[in-house]
């Protein structure tokens, strides 16, 4: 089978949207998160199921949790039906809790996928419907001296202030 131009720009503007959800969510930029999703879109996110106009303060509320979060997305695999497509993205999520006095920090990495029904609408592709499926999930304690005061490197910081929004 092959593919047209047309299917190959799909799929890269596709790809994009998954990648843009992730740099949203782990920046903190929920603006660029609601974009990646039609104003009618619904999300099965285990706890939370409904519309992106409760989407988005929930996940605000769920990710206060988190003084860190990386979201990695691996395999896509993007199977095209003319303006439509099913989207399964493989993703390994990690996360740490925030410092609290007498709690150990802790890193939970989940290995999920997002399965996505993504449609083309007025020439921009974005998610219409999103089911989180949750392969596996592992819970460790931080190891003592692996968080630094005096590391050296640029830290995460929340939109608009990490260095991913520097001007260009």
């Amino acid at each position: 089978m092959g593919m047209t131009p047309d299917d190959l720009i799909a799929r890269e503007q596709i790809r994009d949207v998954v990648y843009r959800y992730a740099r949203g969510v782990d920046r903190r930029d929920f603006a660029l998160v609601r974009g990646c999703y039609h104003p009618d879109a619904t999300d099965d996110h285990g706890a939370y199921s409904g519309g992106i106009d409760g989407f988005i303060p929930w996940l605000e509320g769920q990710l206060a949790r988190w003084s860190v979060t990386s979201h990695t997305m691996a395999n896509i695999l993007i199977e095209l039906h003319d303006d439509r497509a099913r989207v399964e993205t493989y993703a390994v999520a990690y996360h740490r809790t925030v410092a609290q006095a007498n709690k150990p920090l802790r890193d939970i990495t989940a290995g999920v996928r997002y399965v996505d029904d993504m449609t083309k609408i007025a020439g921009m592709w974005a998610i219409s419907r999103r089911v989180v499926v949750s392969d596996w999930v592992r819970v460790d304690d931080v190891p003592a001296g692996s968080v630094r005061d005096d590391d050296p490197y640029a830290q995460p910081r929340p939109f608009p202030h990490d260095e991913v929004y520097r001007p260009l």
